[in-house]
């Protein structure tokens, strides 16, 4: 058992620095794979479909690391996982058919590197709480780590989903193009979903106090911070009538 956990926190030592160069290459290089930065002759699947598949993995991967591990049942951890699959319950069976995007697609490569990422975040979180992780006892929810963990989650979590409805119901569904969203906290940046998103996952690292949970926080942050930097000097560049006062990420800061 010593030996499969030196093996797992080399992997997992290794994953946290692929999301330091994944985070430089993005900021350097600002790659146009997404969205409205999507290049010609790019090879694309549906949009919705796209969201479904990549984001599948994970609700039905983290029950199966964790309930095949080889540690004891234990009703603190069953509460993590809980935790992770309401996010990603919401992104495979909620968010992709509520999305107003008539004939968009997505990336196919962008496809298969989250799935990829999916297969292996997950992985690194359900295994360390299936088999890895000594046992929380049930004290651990009246600790301030879990409390003030817990509410940073959802605050994130409805950050996240209200932006995401505010840009879901910004064009009528015959409508194409892009507008600028208002309300929520898009009155401070231009991002909220993506802040909302960051913000989930660092109260999910504090609540659990682990470090697969820091690397998810860690990789998260690589790849939404460049995407929104991104997103921000493009509304300015669309718009000459974008708030100049918005910021990128985080209001008031940055």
């Amino acid at each position: 058992m010593n030996v499969i956990c030196s093996y797992y926190y080399y992997g997992l030592f290794i994953w946290i620095g692929l999301a330091i160069i994944t985070f430089s290459y993005l900021l350097i290089f600002q790659p146009s794979t997404y969205g409205r930065h999507i290049k010609q002759n790019t090879f694309c699947i549906d949009n919705r479909l796209g969201w479904f598949l990549m984001e599948l993995p994970t609700v039905i991967l983290m029950p199966l690391f964790f309930f095949l591990g080889s540690l004891e049942y234990n009703v603190v951890t069953f509460s993590f996982v809980i935790i992770y699959i309401i996010h990603y319950f919401n992104r495979v069976f909620i968010y992709p058919f509520r999305i107003r995007t008539k004939n968009k697609k997505i990336p196919f490569s962008i496809v298969l590197s989250a799935i990829l990422f999916n297969i292996l975040n997950t992985f690194f979180i359900g295994y360390y709480f299936g088999s890895i992780t000594p046992l929380y006892t049930i004290s651990w929810f009246c600790s301030p780590f879990f409390i003030i963990g817990f509410l940073i989650f959802i605050t994130g979590f409805y950050i996240n989903y209200n932006s995401d409805m505010i840009l879901i119901n910004l064009r009528k569904k015959s409508e194409k193009g892009y507008k600028i969203p208002f309300g929520g906290f898009f009155r401070y940046v231009s991002c909220p979903n993506h802040f909302g998103e960051i913000i989930e996952w660092l109260g999910f690292a504090i609540l659990t106090c682990s470090l697969p949970t820091l690397a998810f926080l860690i990789w998260t942050i690589a790849n939404l911070l460049p995407r929104a930097i991104k997103h921000h000097y493009w509304y300015r560049k669309k718009f000459s009538d974008y708030p100049k006062e918005r910021k990128i990420i985080i209001p008031y800061i940055f």
